[in-house]
């Protein structure tokens, strides 16, 4: 039993607390009063005990350089055993300042400048950037839309892991928000194996599967060591982002030494004393709030799929299986991107995730985030009706 009480209806006023959702608007969208359901956090409360522990660890007045202590490796990797059967060696971790750096720091520590990634949009966009900031080449392997969802075009990376040594995987996906199957995940890494391809999962909504969806870490379907290397991080799980801790599960200690060569080489320091105590108490004493949490998110899931298929025509949207993301196909309205977007903004006063910026597949799309109080995602779904029975 907990003390905690989940009460994910209650609004909170998130503007003028330098909220890039929020207080971003402006910049974003040139509108400040656009109803914001874009940027990937949720307007949720983080639970109580991460707040105590951030509490608690304020009250201590120096704020010091800061060490990962035994705890922090304890919980998170007690977590992943009891909630994804996984079982991480402390010697396999390197702690990271977040997802995105990590991300960019194993393609420069994993290839020579000019090789070939792949990644398969539409997908998160800084897969992009971390790829051709660094000099690496984007080799493109576009999911599949069929009935029912998205799927790998594993016929087509089998020609694309010919010229890449490195494959990005997002799982569970974002934005299309697929949870993979131990069969297609299987399949992909048996063409993985024959092309001597190291893949990078990043698996920071590893924890956000709907009820009736199992999360697999890539891990663990392989026996080689050298065949994944994993980010994750409790910043989505928990809807703590901006304190920017991360981890990178690399069993491979060749790989492990040449990414902290990496994160060496840049003076990037992880260590925070707030995100240490976050993401130490997210791990051990989240689960009832997380618990609590992904009922609530299906139940905004599937209003938002009935309002849409009775209220929105010419827009329709895959079920997600995870994450709290809504992906929108809007190429029934017969819009250009630019029109789309300026009749989210304009007419329906929504401040969503435009699809282009996902890359192939991403036109015609927008992305909505369902993180909020239910009031307030049946408002964005209200607004877009309005707009649209008024063209």
């Amino acid at each position: 039993m907990t003390d905690e009480m989940f009460d994910f209806d209650q609004p909170i006023d998130r503007e003028g607390t330098a909220s890039l959702k929020w207080d971003g608007r402006a910049g974003q969208f040139g509108d400040p009063a656009v109803l914001p359901l874009w940027v990937a956090d949720m307007d949720f409360a983080a639970p109580a005990a991460v707040t105590r522990a951030l509490t608690e660890r304020a009250a201590h007045p120096v704020y010091g350089y800061s060490l990962f202590p035994d705890a922090l490796f304890a919980a998170m990797a007690d977590w992943m055993r009891a909630r994804h059967g996984w079982r991480i060696e402390r010697d396999w971790v390197v702690m990271a300042p977040g997802v995105v750096p990590s991300l960019s720091a194993a393609v420069l520590a994993l290839t020579q400048p000019g090789a070939g990634v792949i990644i398969q949009p539409p997908v998160y966009a800084p897969f992009f950037s971390v790829i051709r900031a660094n000099g690496r080449r984007v080799v493109e392997n576009p999911l599949r839309c069929e009935a029912g969802g998205y799927r790998f075009d594993l016929e087509h990376l089998e020609r694309c892991a010919a010229e890449a040594r490195l494959l990005i995987l997002c799982s569970p996906h974002n934005p299309v928000g697929r949870v993979w199957g131990a069969d297609e995940l299987g399949a992909m890494l048996a063409i993985a194996r024959r092309h001597r391809l190291v893949v990078l999962s990043d698996e920071i909504h590893h924890d956000l599967c709907f009820p009736g969806e199992v999360h697999r870490p890539l891990a663990c379907l392989t026996e080689d060591p050298a065949a994944v290397i994993t980010t994750l991080a409790p910043s989505k799980t928990f809807n703590i982002p901006g304190l920017g801790l991360s981890a990178v599960i690399c069993p491979d200690p060749d790989q492990r030494r040449a990414l902290r060569q990496v994160f060496d080489r840049f003076h990037v320091s992880a260590s925070n004393p707030f995100s240490v105590a976050a993401f130490t108490a997210a791990y051990r004493d989240g689960g009832p709030w997380l618990d609590a949490l992904m009922p609530y998110l299906a139940a905004n899931r599937d209003l938002a799929l009935d309002f849409i298929a009775r209220r929105l025509p010419g827009i329709t949207a895959v079920r997600p299986q995870g994450t709290y993301l809504l992906w929108l196909d809007c190429g029934g309205l017969g819009l250009s991107d630019a029109a789309l977007r300026a009749f989210f903004i304009g007419r329906a006063g929504l401040g969503l995730s435009p699809g282009t910026i996902f890359g192939t597949g991403g036109s015609g799309h927008m992305r909505l985030n369902l993180g909020a109080p239910r009031m307030v995602i049946e408002r964005a779904l209200g607004q877009l009706a309005a707009a649209l029975e008024a063209v």
